[in-house]
């Protein structure tokens, strides 16, 4: 009796850490396919009928970080600052909603104060691990009023 009631212990605690285990495998695996770490690959912006691409894969690097409520990104060149190429460092943060396909940030904190306080509508699309967002990037006393469509990979971990 005392071996069969050993047995069951042991059984019933492997069966409940296999539980566990997939239990957190689920959860993992239903967060949005948004939340995570993305690298900017891409950057398209129409600007008054002129159109500029900017390769991130080269002289700049670009991280945007989106967590369940709020994302930020980083940005900075690849040359430590140290040649004509070298781009300040860009950062920036806030709050964001998505409903269906409806990604909407809002700004909280740049590097660039002009930008903060302002919403920015992106539609996006992720396909295994690119996404990518466009919509229109306004500021009126900035004077920007521009079409921007970036290409972002996923990091992996």
């Amino acid at each position: 009796m005392k071996r069969s009631t050993t047995l069951v212990l042991i059984i019933v605690a492997l069966i409940s850490s296999c539980v566990t285990q997939n239990e957190g495998a689920i959860s993992n695996n239903s967060l949005p396919p948004l939340i995570g770490t993305w690298k900017l690959i891409e950057a398209i912006v129409i600007d008054k009928g002129d159109t500029t691409t900017t390769d991130y894969t080269q002289k700049v690097s670009f991280i945007k970080i989106i967590n369940d409520s709020h994302f930020a990104f980083l940005q900075h060149d690849l040359n430590n600052g140290k040649d004509s190429t070298a781009v300040v460092f860009t950062s920036g943060g806030g709050s964001y909603s998505l409903k269906d396909t409806l990604y909407t940030e809002h700004l909280e904190y740049c590097s660039d104060r002009e930008w903060e306080g302002n919403d920015f509508i992106f539609g996006i699309k992720i396909k295994n691990d690119t996404l990518v967002q466009s919509g229109i990037e306004k500021i009126e006393s900035a004077g920007v009023n521009r079409l921007n469509i970036e290409k972002y990979v996923r990091v992996k971990q």
